[in-house]
């Protein structure tokens, strides 16, 4: 049986998915995803959480938190958010030994 935690998902992926995750119970206020289906694995300590990462949607993520955008759109977020993200998108870099964006490298 799901808790109400897993339960809530949106582009069938949960919360810890997102960069920005605005209101926890508020799917619709998740922002930025960069990881596969296979993180509810992760979630349930059956996978290490960096092996989720799903580097092909990763570029568009942090194209979002830079001030050009991606497809010239700026994810709708505070600067607070936009600084959180950029630090959690440039650990998934660092764990995985890849060069740092020059926008995460700014922002974080």
């Amino acid at each position: 049986m799901a808790t109400r935690e897993t339960a809530k998902a949106r582009e069938g992926l949960p919360r810890q998915a997102f960069a920005i995750t605005g209101d926890p119970a508020d799917p619709e206020s998740w922002k930025l995803p960069h990881h596969k289906r296979s993180i509810y694995r992760a979630l349930k300590g059956n996978l290490d959480i960096e092996k989720t990462v799903d580097w092909e949607r990763m570029s568009a993520a942090v194209d979002a938190l830079s001030p050009r955008g991606y497809r010239g759109r700026r994810v709708a977020a505070s600067p607070e958010e936009i600084l959180e993200a950029a630090r959690h998108l440039a650990d998934h870099y660092r764990e995985a030994n890849k060069p740092l964006p020059d926008t995460l490298a700014a922002l974080g």
